[in-house]
């Protein structure tokens, strides 16, 4: 079984070691034939309007949709779920996405670069300790719909880096939607491998 990650921009490698630490084979997917057999695929971190023109450029952006229409697994990370997602407000009208989790959100929503901030989350299905969570420039999901499983949400305690956008505690940050994960968080920058683990489980059927 193997696993593809967008190599286009952002947090690639991250991505690779993670599944590497799993046992599962990564193949770095940069044009339309690394779509070929895959059991699922991952959207990195990175810059969301960066990773939406290169879509387009390398020629996967229509092949990428299809694929993911016709059920292929997707985890997307932070500008990963920007992509993802049916609604984003704050984007270039011009920004290309794949709106197939049903989601709004807001680009950049809990600040800039200097706002980064991390803590840690209960999230559903995952079990042991809370998972250490890295926000950075990360989206923030205004409103879901009914279809939308919220597997954890800000705690109400975190501290957001005292921003002037602070948008409090209580907001989705891990969302599924059948074949579709979706994290406002890094989780491929600590060492924690459960979130990953939690996606290669839905590529095998298991969850």
């Amino acid at each position: 079984m193997t696993i593809g990650v967008l190599a286009l921009q952002g947090d690639v490698r991250e991505h690779m070691a993670a599944l590497a630490d799993l046992g599962e084979v990564g193949r770095l997917v940069s044009g339309p034939a690394d779509l070929v057999a895959l059991a699922g695929i991952i959207l990195p971190g990175g810059e969301s309007t960066t990773l939406s023109m290169l879509l387009e450029s390398s020629g996967l952006l229509d092949p990428l949709a299809a694929a993911l229409t016709d059920g292929l697994p997707v985890f997307g990370t932070c500008a990963g779920m920007i992509l993802l997602a049916e609604t984003v407000l704050d984007g270039r009208p011009d920004q290309r996405r794949f709106g197939v989790i049903d989601i709004t959100l807001r680009r950049n929503g809990y600040g800039r670069q200097v706002a980064s901030f991390e803590c840690d989350l209960n999230v559903a299905g995952i079990e042991g300790p809370p998972v250490h969570a890295v926000f950075i420039r990360a989206p923030v999901v205004e409103a879901v719909s009914p279809d939308i499983e919220v597997l954890a949400t800000l705690p109400d305690h975190a501290d957001t880096g005292g921003d002037v956008r602070n948008v409090g505690g209580g907001r989705p940050v891990v969302c599924r939607q059948g074949p579709v994960l979706v994290t406002a968080f890094h989780p491929e920058l600590t060492g924690d491998r459960r979130v990953h683990q939690l996606f290669v489980g839905m590529t095998k059927g298991e969850r």
